[in-house]
């Protein structure tokens, strides 16, 4: 039986020195997993940010766009609306002639 019972202690012993060298090597990993996953989450929030900046700029031109767009479109309003005064004003000393020649 004392027999029986070393080998039963040494078993244990040797088990408990695998679990020990398995501990210390996930141990040894942790770091680089940590550094790995950092990374990874680094270069995530990387890629998203330069989305979001790449639709902001997008979204700013084309704001900048509108802008000139509706500026151009005033432009020629007022130059439509200067010629139809100075045509208006044409068009009401013919009339007034042709009044004034009929009457």
């Amino acid at each position: 039986m004392n027999e029986k019972h070393i080998q039963q202690v040494l078993e244990i012993e040797k088990q408990s020195q695998e679990i020990h060298e398995k501990a210390m090597r996930e141990a040894q990993e942790l770091p680089i997993l940590a550094e790995q996953e950092a990374q990874a989450l680094i270069a995530k929030a990387k890629a998203e940010a330069q989305e979001e900046a790449r639709q902001i700029v997008a979204q700013a031109q084309a704001q900048d766009e509108g802008k000139e767009i509706l500026s151009e479109v005033n432009r020629k309003n007022s130059e439509i609306e200067a010629l139809a005064n100075a045509n208006f004003d044409k068009a009401v000393a013919h009339v007034l002639e042709r009044v004034i020649g009929r009457a």
